[in-house]
């Protein structure tokens, strides 16, 4: 894979697939297709939002992840968690009672990303101050999030902050302990435990000059589901803390919607839901919104507790998660986030690493790398949008008529797939209803209608 090229965490079964097109329909980036009955996905449009996931009522999509065995190819097996695994469970299972669980899984330590929190806060607390010429700034948290601005507003990269994931930061860290105490290197494993496939396909693209402190990423709902079987079971001793004697409020609270802005300065705001995110950086995009300072933007509902590899209702994880956030608030109450007196080195070492160089645009929509020809390819797409009846009733086996022109001329469709076209072509003579029915066989299958009846008279 070169260092341009992005991986994919989604993937069809087309053995399962049957062209139902409800992946299609939900969509947010007009990433997928159907062709010959099945589900296409154009990776440069897609953003891993795992909103495709969800809706398929087949299972035909699915996420790749690691191979859970391959932790134990390592000495030092690290099992990274979001605050989003203990909202899983419910309260009365304690934390140290699934930490338990998971070494006894196979894993050697356990440590919480959330505990990084602190680095990002005044990471951004510092970029802030030093690029106050780009306002409104905009998180760069959510995976998702910063895969669309790159595909579909690339004009608005330039107001994101620059920052390593969270549980980059969260290895490095681990990484760093182990290194401390005499590991070697090559005997440290460190897996994330993630809920959504956004962050699979962050951590598998490779970026260039990016030391890697990450080994693997593992799907939360396979963890959950062998942790919630033997939970069940009887009482165990449990584990000493790992690290840390707990997770601060505000580390607890870092995954949900407003983890992030409610420290931010200024005017700031929180926004969950991919649709919801489109459509204000729409707004952003066209200047109908100003004033604001701070952008934290999630493509979940709930944030990471909606995320599509969470197998718990995303708002028993937010009201379980809160009830953690109160318990650790009342047990060690939060200090002044923006003191720098009192950091340790670790802290300064990560905040000073945590910086990317600059992001650059992936556009899903480029005609053609040549301008001239760009702009011939677009007035061709303007005339062929005359044409189409813009009811987007995506029986051609694109979403809508734009994105059907789109393909057009990208020489990925044809016209004709339009069944609109098809009636008015068949009426003037100009196509043959066997031309018209072969056209919908391309795009639907040859047996989307075996088993229907034909004579209908009677029904």
């Amino acid at each position: 894979m070169s260092n341009n090229a992005i991986h994919h965490a989604l993937r069809v079964d087309e053995e399962k697939c049957r062209g139902c097109c409800n992946c299609m329909s939900v969509c947010p980036t007009d990433a997928i297709r159907i062709r010959n009955g099945k589900t296409l996905i154009f990776q440069n449009r897609c953003i891993d939002c795992g909103k495709c996931y969800r809706a398929c009522p087949e299972s035909a999509i699915r996420v790749e992840q690691d191979d859970f065995n391959e932790i134990f190819k390592y000495k030092r097996r690290v099992a990274l968690l979001p605050s989003i695994l203990k909202g899983q469970f419910p309260d009365n299972f304690a934390k140290q009672r699934i930490y338990a669980e998971l070494l006894d899984m196979g894993f050697t330590d356990v440590f919480e990303v959330g505990m990084m929190w602190r680095v990002f806060h005044l990471a951004t607390a510092r970029y802030i101050k030093n690029n106050q010429h780009k306002k409104p700034f905009i998180s760069s948290f959510c995976p998702a999030v910063l895969r669309l601005i790159q595909t579909r507003f690339p004009s608005l990269l330039d107001h994101v902050i620059p920052m390593k994931a969270p549980v980059d930061i969260a290895a490095l860290y681990y990484r760093r302990q182990l290194l401390a105490q005499g590991v070697a290197d090559a005997e440290i494993g460190t897996f994330y435990v993630t809920p959504c496939a956004a962050k699979i396909s962050a951590v598998k693209t490779p970026r260039p000059h990016d030391v890697k402190a990450l080994t693997g990423v593992i799907n939360m709902d396979y963890i959950y589901n062998r942790v919630w079987k033997r939970l069940r079971c009887e009482e165990r001793e449990m584990p000493p803390e790992p690290l840390a004697e707990s997770l601060c409020e505000k580390g607890v609270l870092w995954f949900l919607t407003a983890g992030e802005s409610e420290y931010a300065r200024g005017r700031s705001l929180a926004i969950d839901g991919i649709a919801n995110v489109f459509e204000f950086l729409e707004n952003m995009e066209n200047e109908e919104i100003s004033d604001i300072d701070f952008l934290e933007l999630r493509s979940c509902d709930q944030s990471c507790a909606g995320g599509v590899l969470t197998s718990c209702n995303r708002f028993l994880t937010v009201e379980r998660l809160r009830n953690r956030a109160e318990r650790s608030r009342k047990a060690a109450p939060l200090k002044d986030p923006d003191r720098w007196d009192d950091i340790d080195d670790d802290t300064e070492y990560l905040v000073d690493h945590i910086m990317l160089g600059k992001i650059k645009p992936k556009p899903a929509m480029k005609l053609d790398e040549d301008m001239a020809r760009a702009m011939v390819k677009m007035e061709k797409l303007q005339k062929i949008l005359a044409f189409l009846p813009g009811v987007d009733c995506g029986l051609c086996g694109s979403p809508n008529c734009q994105a059907l022109a789109e393909d057009v001329v990208n020489g990925d469709s044809r016209m004709q797939q339009c069944i609109f076209l098809q009636k008015k072509m068949v009426a003037g003579g100009k196509m043959k209803m066997t031309d018209a029915a072969k056209i919908l066989d391309d795009v639907w299958g040859k047996n989307i209608l075996d088993g229907t009846p034909i004579d209908l008279e009677d029904e």
